[in-house]
């Protein structure tokens, strides 16, 4: 990576942020033995039909379940710099699903936002997270991509690259 000390640095500034974001939420759900996805997940505007199937009482602890640990181990993840190639698009996939669950078209999550919100924004940060490498920048990913066991197989390879 040939990028300014300044872009490192906002790169490193970016991940550790985008990963408190996810870790913060994730450890706050586990540790809070009432959360529940259901109670977001039955208020849905856009996509009710879709979404409110895993709020039902026998598909809700495998949602919630996934939530909570996703939080935490994408957090994990990008504050860590391991493997952030493969946690974004999972992170960006939870952003999507909660800007869209809450859409009153065009107004997201209330008259406040006007198509535009925070889960956007984050949808890009983890977008230029992936672009720039952010694992290789003071974090585990570029550690990793040396290891014999890693660098000689592709699959594993590609997620630190």
């Amino acid at each position: 990576m040939n990028d300014s000390t300044l872009e490192r640095g906002l790169v490193f500034f970016f991940r550790i942020a985008m990963g408190w974001t996810f870790l913060y939420a994730g450890l706050s759900q586990l540790t809070d033995p009432h959360f529940t996805v259901a109670g977001f997940l039955a208020g849905t505007k856009t996509f009710h039909d879709q979404l409110a199937w895993f709020a039902i009482p026998a598909i809700a602890p495998y949602t919630t379940f996934l939530v909570k640990w996703g939080h935490t181990l994408i957090g994990l993840s990008l504050i860590s710099g391991c493997m952030v190639r493969l946690s974004s698009p999972f992170g960006i996939f939870l952003m999507a699903i909660y800007y869209c669950a809450h859409m009153d078209w065009p107004y997201i999550e209330g008259h406040v936002n006007f198509i535009m919100d925070y889960h956007l924004v984050y949808v890009a940060v983890l977008i230029f997270l992936m672009a720039k490498h952010a694992g290789h920048v003071w974090g585990l990913d570029g550690w990793l991509e040396k290891l014999p066991v890693i660098a000689r197989r592709p699959l594993p390879h590609s997620f630190v690259e």
